[in-house]
C-alpha cells in the first residue's frame, strides 16, 4: 500500500515536471529584435514622390498664412505645430499675415466620410498655380482642418500642409502621406529633401521676348513685340529700349508683371534719325535679379 502511495506521489512529481517543460520552456527560438521601419515616401525606396505638379513650389521660402477664427483651440494649436516642424526641417518659414495670405486655414467641426466610408480628417492642395518657366508656381493654398488629432504629434495638420505643398498621397502606411491617418506615422526624409531641394533656386524674375516683328516704311518703324514673365516671382516695373544700328530711338516704361503673364506691345511710326539701318534691337531692362538675361534681347536684321 505504501508502495502504491509513492508511484503515485512520483507520478504527480513527474506530470508538474513536463507541465513546467511545456509552457517554460520554449521549443522553438524566436529573435525578437527591433525592425527598422520604412518611414519613405515609396514603399520601395525608389525615390519617385507623388507630388500634384512636376517642380511645385511657393514662389519664396517665406510663405504667409493664416487661421480662420472659427478653428478651437486645439486645430490652431496643432496647425501652429504643423508650420513649426516643417520650418524647423526645411528652408521654409512660415509667418501669420491679417490679409493676403498665402495659406488659408478654416476649421469645421462635424463628421464626414468620403465614398469609401472612411472618416475625413481634413482637406487641404493649392488653389491657385500658374505655370511659368522650368516651375509650377504655387500663389494660394487652402486647408480645411475637421477633425482634432488624437495624437501626441499634429498628423492631421502635418498632412493637409504638406498638401497644400504639393504632396500627393502616398502608398506607405508609415508615411504621414498616407491616406488613413496613424499616430506612428512620420515625416520622411525624403519629403524634407525634396522641399529643401524645390526650395535651393532663388527666386529671381525672367523676362522673355517671346516674339519680335518689326518693318521700316521710309524713316518710320512698325513693330509687335510679345513680353512674359517666365520667372519664379512677379516682376517691377522695367523698361522697353528700341536701338537702331545701336542708337537709342524708343523707351517705354512698363508695368510690374505677374509670373506666367505676358503683355503684347505694337508700335507704329516710331521715327528713326537715319534713312539706311542695318539692324533693330529690342532689350528689356529691370533692376531686379534675372535667372536669364540672354532672352532679354533680340535683334532684327532688315533686308
Amino acid at each position: 500500500m505504501e508502495n502504491k502511495k509513492v508511484l503515485i506521489i512520483v507520478a504527480v512529481f513527474v506530470m508538474l515536471m513536463l507541465m513546467m517543460v511545456y509552457w517554460f520552456v520554449p521549443v522553438n527560438w524566436f529573435d525578437f529584435k527591433n525592425s527598422s521601419r520604412n518611414y519613405n515616401f515609396t514603399i520601395d525606396n525608389s525615390g519617385k514622390i507623388n507630388s500634384f505638379y512636376e517642380n511645385l513650389r511657393f514662389p519664396t521660402t517665406n510663405i504667409s498664412y493664416s487661421i480662420n477664427q472659427v478653428c478651437d483651440l486645439n486645430k490652431k494649436y496643432d496647425m501652429t505645430r504643423a508650420f513649426e516642424i516643417i520650418s524647423n526641417n526645411t528652408i521654409l518659414n512660415f509667418y501669420p499675415a491679417k490679409f493676403n495670405e498665402s495659406i488659408a486655414i478654416t476649421c469645421e467641426d462635424k463628421i464626414i466620410k468620403d465614398e469609401s466610408g472612411l472618416f475625413v480628417a481634413g482637406e487641404g492642395g493649392p488653389t491657385k498655380i500658374v505655370v511659368a518657366g522650368d516651375y509650377n508656381v504655387i500663389k494660394k493654398g487652402e486647408i480645411l482642418l475637421i477633425k482634432n488629432s488624437d495624437c501626441p504629434n499634429p498628423n492631421i495638420a502635418v498632412h493637409e500642409l504638406l498638401h497644400v505643398l504639393g504632396f500627393n498621397h502616398s502608398e506607405n502606411s508609415n508615411n504621414i502621406m498616407y491616406p488613413v491617418t496613424k499616430c506612428e506615422q512620420q515625416v520622411s526624409q525624403d519629403i524634407y529633401d525634396k522641399i529643401n531641394n524645390l526650395y535651393s533656386e532663388e527666386p529671381y524674375v525672367d523676362l522673355v521676348i517671346e516674339n519680335v516683328s518689326a518693318t521700316m516704311n521710309g524713316k518710320y518703324l512698325d513693330a509687335n513685340i510679345s513680353i512674359k514673365n517666365m520667372g519664379i516671382i512677379d516682376s517691377d516695373a522695367f523698361k522697353i529700349k528700341i536701338y537702331s544700328d545701336g542708337s537709342l530711338i524708343k523707351e517705354i516704361d512698363s508695368d510690374p508683371m505677374e509670373i506666367g503673364h505676358g503683355i503684347l506691345l505694337r508700335m507704329t511710326n516710331v521715327w528713326v534719325n537715319k534713312l539706311n539701318i542695318d539692324e533693330i534691337e529690342f532689350v528689356l531692362e529691370t533692376s531686379q535679379l534675372e535667372s536669364n538675361k540672354e532672352n532679354n534681347k533680340v535683334k532684327i536684321v532688315l533686308e
